[in-house]
């Protein structure tokens, strides 16, 4: 494994990790907090780009961000928050972040977090629990995969994107066939074990710049399409799974696959 991404807050920036303690929900602290509008509904890249370019991070149980610091609230005043068809609450982080994050974005926002007894199952070949992510724990890629999709973006005469523009937790490297991530069934990372939940349908997300918060498509979803379409018409693009049993991930570890798709 090559690389393990945390993103502290849904739809904003991540940070690569040495390793990481993973729960039955992903990597810990992945996807915990989220910044909602004022009907308490998720904001994300698809709507408001410029959260790309945002690059908060957790130490010390403060987010920092933009050379402010704040405290991270467990619990709470609760409020209720929608992500996608998911209805339940957050524990509002307060009134400073709200407005740091609400000025930064040019709209108002506040800043919640999982409330500690939060229970949010997941749907997919494999169930569990997740955050605020959009469906399941961890999103996991290949190197080959981006070599694959970039090798069809120079054939029509585009440029080549990096990983994050596809923002998984877990990068694989050292399988040579793309998509490979596809057919497993059941690996063990560590002492992590997880298991296949579904493919990832890509939305227009892949076509923001990560570094700028600008849309920069329509690569490379354009490419994709041309070879990664779902039966149902989505483009997909990475393994969506599920934590079977909780440990910890090291950058560097041996992906061990159990189980392959049949």
């Amino acid at each position: 494994m090559s690389d393990l991404v945390v993103y502290p807050v849904k739809g904003c920036g991540g940070y690569s990790v040495a390793s990481s303690a993973v729960d039955a929900t992903g990597l810990r602290d992945d996807r915990m907090m989220m910044l909602v509008d004022d009907e308490g509904v998720f904001l994300s890249q698809r709507k408001v780009p410029a959260m790309a370019a945002l690059r908060p991070s957790l130490a010390d149980s403060a987010l920092s961000i933009g050379g402010e610091s704040f405290p991270v609230l467990l619990d709470g005043p609760r409020v209720p928050v929608v992500v996608h068809t998911w209805h339940g609450s957050g524990v509002d982080q307060g009134d400073a972040p709200a407005a740091y994050f609400s000025d930064v974005l040019g709209k108002s926002v506040r800043l919640v977090r999982t409330p500690p007894d939060l229970r949010r199952e997941t749907t997919g070949e494999t169930t569990g629990l997740v955050g605020y992510a959009d469906g399941n724990a961890l999103l996991v890629l290949s190197l080959s995969s981006l070599d694959g999709v970039n090798e069809r973006i120079l054939e029509r005469g585009g440029e080549p994107v990096p990983m994050n523009r596809f923002r998984p937790n877990v990068v694989v490297s050292g399988w040579p066939e793309p998509h490979t991530e596809d057919r497993v069934r059941r690996a063990v990372i560590g002492d992590v074990e997880l298991a296949y939940a579904k493919d990832c349908v890509r939305c227009a997300v892949p076509m923001v710049d990560q570094e700028t918060g600008l849309k920069a498509g329509p690569e490379p979803i354009r490419s994709l399409a041309t070879y990664r379409r779902d039966p149902d018409g989505g483009v997909t693009f990475g393994m969506k799974a599920q934590v079977t049993r909780t440990g910890t991930m090291s950058v560097g570890d041996k992906v061990d696959v159990l189980e392959w798709r049949t």
